[in-house]
């Protein structure tokens, strides 16, 4: 039995935790065997996300302890056994939890997570988590929507519209003359 200073400490350990992620997910990994559950551990650790098991009112209480965030519609998932898993990349950890289930079973299953204040119920949810895409890639998108058009009107100044352009230019130009 833990101490009520062990269960400060591991509170205080949480929400420190908590606070530096914008990527929290809570699964079930309750039926899995104990060499399951290392490969569980070392392929998080291979992909760079933390994974923490946790009694769910030490986990309650870091949550209701971190300020200015609202965790409360991830509290009625807190039932059985809760593994943590924090990320950097949104979409990490339910890559991770598919390509673990397509080799292991049916577990670990998702039961929430919360992605930069967005929340998400349910093993339901696990396949389009998966196909989020990172704030990199989102980046990375809207650079290319914003070259496209540009794209397209250096092509043309290449090919032979270049030199109708260059006429219709120089002919308003004149005009203004």
């Amino acid at each position: 039995m833990a101490t009520r200073a062990q269960k400060d400490q591991a509170i205080t350990e949480l929400i420190g935790e908590i606070k530096s992620t914008n990527v929290l997910y809570l699964t079930d990994a309750s039926s899995m065997d104990a060499e399951s559950t290392s490969k569980l551990r070392r392929a998080c650790n291979k992909g760079g996300i933390r994974m923490k098991v946790v009694k769910n009112t030490l986990l309650r209480k870091a949550m209701e302890g971190v300020d200015g965030k609202d965790y409360s519609e991830l509290y009625p998932t807190l039932i059985g056994q809760t593994a943590l898993l924090f990320a950097e990349k949104g979409n990490a950890p339910a890559k991770l939890i598919k390509d673990f289930r397509q080799k292991k079973g049916t577990r670990p299953a998702l039961k929430s997570a919360w992605i930069d204040e967005a929340v998400f119920i349910g093993d339901d949810q696990l396949v389009m988590l998966s196909e989020l895409k990172g704030r990199e890639e989102l980046i990375g998108d809207i650079i290319l929507m914003l070259q496209s058009p540009m794209m397209n009107v250096i092509s043309a100044l290449q090919g032979g519209a270049g030199h109708k352009i260059a006429g219709l230019v120089k002919a308003l130009e004149e005009r203004a003359a």
